[in-house]
């Protein structure tokens, strides 16, 4: 059975609430992992990251699959149940997530994942970045047009500005990796919200890496770049690490 290093980080930062949601299951054949942030006014984040976390779980779990149509339909079940509770309590209709979950088959050795809004999964191996997730913004637009430097995804006014998320009841467009990823032994994953990876070049957690020995070292080491650089009312931060252990 394949081994793993797991930790999880979830602060509010510079606010006063936590409005991002983390959790993770793991059973005799899968393991699935879920970070969310919400979005929506008082209290609404909060409401869509946990309800939307709590929904992808729960399908993930009931299948026990990690293919790319179990994550699409676990997501596709969280928007739904955003879209109910819009309904049902008004005060929330406009509360959002945005989404990434990764699903690791323990037997196979494989990991397929999916993402929407601007939550991100970054893939390391041998110290690198393999794979990353692309965001669903206006500023990751302009950028692939060529209208703006990467360097702006981090620092342009209009970094905020999603063009999906969960909640939406006319578009659901999930970003789902077509092909399981096969893993090898030191694979390292990332998932996090926008709160970390604003303040976190991806040089930084490629460097960071060398120097930890486990994955709970890592995110103390990158949630030091959070709290050197953050401003007084910086947003929430959450991350979960999962480290392929040989």
């Amino acid at each position: 059975m394949m081994q793993l290093d797991v930790a999880v980080l979830s602060e509010r930062g510079g606010r006063t609430e936590n409005q991002d949601a983390c959790g993770q299951w793991m059973g005799e054949s899968a393991a699935y992992f879920v970070v969310c942030d919400g979005a929506g006014g008082h209290l609404g984040g909060a409401v869509a990251s946990k309800l939307a976390l709590a929904e992808t779980l729960a399908s993930l779990r009931a299948g026990e699959s990690c293919t790319a149509q179990a994550l699409e339909a676990a997501m596709r079940t969280a928007n739904e149940a955003l879209v109910r509770e819009q309904q049902v309590q008004t005060q929330y209709a406009q509360m959002r997530a945005t989404i990434v979950a990764l699903a690791i088959d323990l037997k196979c050795g494989g990991a397929s994942w999916g993402h929407l809004g601007d939550s991100r999964l970054y893939c390391f191996r041998d110290r690198s970045i393999v794979a990353q997730t692309r965001d669903h913004s206006v500023v990751q637009t302009l950028v692939d047009a060529g209208y703006l430097q990467p360097r702006e995804l981090r620092t342009s006014p209009e970094r905020s500005k999603l063009l999906s998320a969960l909640g939406d009841a006319d578009r659901f467009e999930p970003a789902v990796a077509a092909e399981s990823f096969a893993l090898a032994a030191g694979d390292k994953f990332l998932l996090c919200t926008d709160g970390l990876w604003e303040y976190v070049q991806e040089s930084e957690m490629e460097e960071a890496i060398g120097e930890c020995p486990s994955a709970q070292e890592w995110l103390r080491a990158l949630e030091r770049f959070v709290l050197a650089r953050g401003k007084r009312k910086h947003d929430n931060y959450s991350a979960i690490a999962v480290w392929i252990n040989p």
